[in-house]
């Protein structure tokens, strides 16, 4: 069956998109970068992507099923909304893939607006700069919370494994994509923006500017920005002039360091860029 060759295979298949996809952005990175790095290479990267190793061990510890899995015990049970409809089976995984991407979006916006969620989240934002392996960090707590968010979702929606698997080859791949140092041609990123979160669209998000980091939450789809209020066409100091990171982190090497990072959350930080901080839209 369908769901049994995705669960033997599903680690092969989703490294192979990791990998595949990692190594496209790292090549486009180096031809054509958009900003100039402001902290080691060799340092950050070995530290952002140590964190992606820890978090793929630790994830595979608690959650040894992880989302396809536990969406095909959904399948076999009979748990969620699509398992009782009766709905062609390319409408439901359109429809699961969309509304899984919502759910992250809700997600993001939540570890913006709740201080304890956001020492969390701060790990990612504290990056000084914004490249691929930025996309790729987070702090295991964070990875364990989304992970018990999706399995919730995928319960309440009975999406099949397929959907899930394609979703997070998505989620994963959009994420390493908007999150590179490259840029697009204007007109082009103007018209890819209606469908995917470019690199400058998300850039906007990483501002030290609160109003700017609390925009743009979208990873893979833009349309809840659009729908929600959040969305912002661009930074006010432009993509070359604005600082990336957060303020309170601007003069330390400790941001690219991987204890530093596990650390950063239990530490006394200051919290001053938290969704009330996000101008009302209208």
């Amino acid at each position: 069956m369908l769901e049994d060759t995705l669960l033997t295979q599903e680690p092969l298949i989703r490294a192979a998109f990791f990998f595949g996809i990692l190594g496209i952005m790292i090549l486009w990175e180096r031809l054509s970068p958009s900003r100039r790095l402001s902290v080691s290479k060799p340092l950050r990267w070995g530290s952002n992507l140590g964190l992606v190793v820890l978090n793929t061990v630790l994830l595979r510890a608690v959650f040894p099923l992880a989302a396809v899995g536990f969406a095909a015990i959904a399948a076999e049970q009979g748990w969620g909304l699509f398992n009782v409809l009766e709905l062609p089976g390319w409408l439901v995984i359109l429809l699961s893939v969309m509304t899984l991407d919502l759910v992250v979006y809700l997600h993001h916006v939540m570890f913006h607006a709740l201080p304890t969620l956001w020492r969390l989240h701060k790990v990612h934002h504290a990056d000084r700069d914004f490249d691929v392996t930025t996309g790729l960090r987070f702090h295991p707590i964070e990875i364990f919370l989304s992970m018990g968010m999706k399995i919730v979702a995928i319960a309440l929606l009975g999406a099949p494994p397929v959907a899930v698997l394609i979703f997070e080859i998505l989620l994963n791949a959009t994420a390493m994509f908007n999150h590179g140092n490259v840029s697009l041609p204007r007109p082009l990123d103007r018209l890819l923006r209606w469908v995917v979160v470019t690199p400058d669209m998300h850039r906007i998000h990483h501002s030290v500017i609160p109003q700017e980091t609390n925009s743009n939450y979208g990873f893979n789809l833009p349309w809840w920005d659009y729908l929600f209020g959040t969305y912002r066409a661009r930074a006010a100091k432009g993509n070359q002039g604005m600082t990336i990171g957060l303020t309170e982190y601007q003069n330390t090497l400790r941001v690219a360091q991987l204890p530093w990072m596990l650390l950063l959350p239990f530490g006394r930080q200051a919290d001053d860029t938290t969704l009330s901080s996000r101008p009302k839209v209208g």
